[in-house]
């Protein structure tokens, strides 16, 4: 991906503070946000999910409308972009002590987004189990934080590109998500989701879909379930609703459910290829 244009607290910049807890501690968060034609059909989950994970670790809430603002310029003359919002707790002394009265550094960027290939949709994708676990801490649990190690440690097990993700088990063996998106699998008829409360990201697109499903499931998954699902698919913000075709040597095929949630993100205002 190529950046557009980039944003520090609203002026066009491409470097930050060494000092910035950001790029220190991780100290902050962040939103990869979906913009079709200038619009973003999930923004308002992105900007609650951004203004409760920052109560949650008690730094000042970004202001939506400038968000948008600055979303909105850095995207200009991209038909289909990803916007990314990263807001640190700013600039500190030495320490982990953070701040009394912090001030966030907002850094707003825009990407082409990736290409879309329309058979990945129809058939689905492959994807392989990670050998890295997610640990457990229920107070970082669900928020997308800046300190994705883990993630990079799963994604950097393979280089098969005919492989674009990866599944991760917590450390007590349970299903959680892919590296870069949410997990749902149909299992004996009923929609099952793994729970976010102790690890893993808590996604947009994951929320968007338990809205349009309120009969679905959410709870513990072992592998040994999944295996016997009928369906099973990846949620993403970024890249839709992705059926999976196979996890290692156990195949899968879209089902009904799966199909129906893609019809949903196309009425949202995703599409669902691009050439």
């Amino acid at each position: 991906m190529t950046v557009a244009r980039v944003l520090v607290d609203g002026a066009p910049a491409d470097t930050l503070s060494v000092a910035d807890r950001g790029l220190s501690y991780g100290d902050g968060l962040f939103e990869t946000i979906r913009f079709v034609h200038g619009l973003a059909p999930l923004w308002a989950r992105h900007m609650q999910r951004l203004r409760e994970s920052s109560r949650r670790l008690g730094m000042p809430a970004c202001d939506a409308e400038r968000c948008l603002h600055e979303a909105l310029a850095v995207s200009t003359g991209l038909a289909h972009a990803v916007v990314r919002i990263t807001l640190t707790r700013g600039m500190g002394e030495r320490g982990y002590a953070p701040p009394a009265a912090p001030k966030p550094t907002r850094i707003v960027a825009a990407f082409e987004a990736p290409v879309m290939h329309g058979d990945n949709y129809q058939r689905g994708i492959r994807v392989r189990w990670c050998d890295t676990r997610l640990g457990l801490q229920p107070l970082l649990a669900g928020m997308k934080h800046l300190n994705r190690l883990e993630q990079v440690l799963a994604r950097a097990e393979w280089s098969d590109a005919a492989i674009p993700e990866g599944l991760l088990l917590d450390l007590e063996g349970n299903v959680i998500s892919a590296t870069m998106a949410n997990l749902f699998a149909v299992i004996d008829g009923a929609l099952v989701t793994p729970s976010v409360e102790r690890c893993g990201v808590a996604g947009v697109a994951r929320a968007e879909v338990l809205s349009v499903r309120l009969d679905a499931r959410v709870g513990t998954l072992r592998p040994d379930e999944l295996q016997r699902a009928s369906e099973v698919f990846l949620s993403s913000s970024v890249r839709g609703i992705l059926p999976v075709q196979a996890v290692g040597d156990t195949v899968y095929g879209p089902g009904p459910v799966t199909r129906a949630m893609q019809q949903h993100w196309r009425g949202l205002g995703f599409p669902m290829e691009q050439a």
